[in-house]
């Protein structure tokens, strides 16, 4: 997500100026991006470099990767990344911009998903931050566009891809058939 300030000025990694809510999600929706295999986030967070004993400053994929790969770690890919259990962010130690109740709507209207930082009671007084939507670029309403949604999709692609590209070539017979769903079935009844 590029970053505006408040007179719609682009910023850069160099840049002083702080970044502004209403400009950045404006500028972005500008774009016209619709596409439910990407989503995108907001705000910059700072993270503890334990090496070198010092904030280091980080684009927003970071957290949401760290996110994505908790969520793998504790549920199944269609959970969503989201919210207090499986998109808490408990290595953020600031954002680059606190966010409002109504900067978190503006920039959910607008296909980004906040990250929110609220009162901290588990983390020692400490803000604790959280990631707080889940939404795909994908621009119609839809079950795709949320990102647990596609992300199970594609989960399902893979096994489907597996089983089927030892029968590629295979002449289309009833048998091939009810051999296909033979082996996919017992891939898809795994899931819970």
């Amino acid at each position: 997500l590029i970053e505006y300030d408040e007179s719609g000025n682009r910023l850069f990694d160099d840049s002083t100026a702080q970044p502004d809510v209403q400009k950045s999600s404006e500028e972005f929706g500008s774009r016209a991006i619709d596409n439910n295999y990407v989503a995108s986030y907001f705000p910059d967070v700072f993270i503890d470099d334990p090496f070198n004993r010092r904030q280091v400053k980080v684009p927003p994929s970071v957290p949401a990767i760290a996110a994505l790969a908790y969520n793998d770690k504790v549920a199944y890919p269609w959970f969503a990344p989201a919210g207090f259990n499986r998109g808490a962010l408990d290595f953020v130690s600031n954002a680059e911009v606190r966010l409002t109740s109504g900067d978190r709507d503006e920039l959910y209207d607008a296909r980004i998903n906040p990250i929110a930082s609220f009162p901290g009671s588990s983390t020692g007084g400490r803000p604790s931050f959280v990631i707080f939507g889940q939404k795909t670029l994908q621009k119609a309403k839809s079950a795709l566009d949320r990102v647990n949604v596609r992300r199970l999709l594609l989960e399902v692609k893979r096994s489907v891809v597996q089983v089927a590209n030892n029968l590629v070539f295979e002449q289309n017979t009833p048998a091939l058939r009810a051999r296909f769903v033979s082996e996919v079935a017992p891939l898809l009844a795994i899931w819970p």
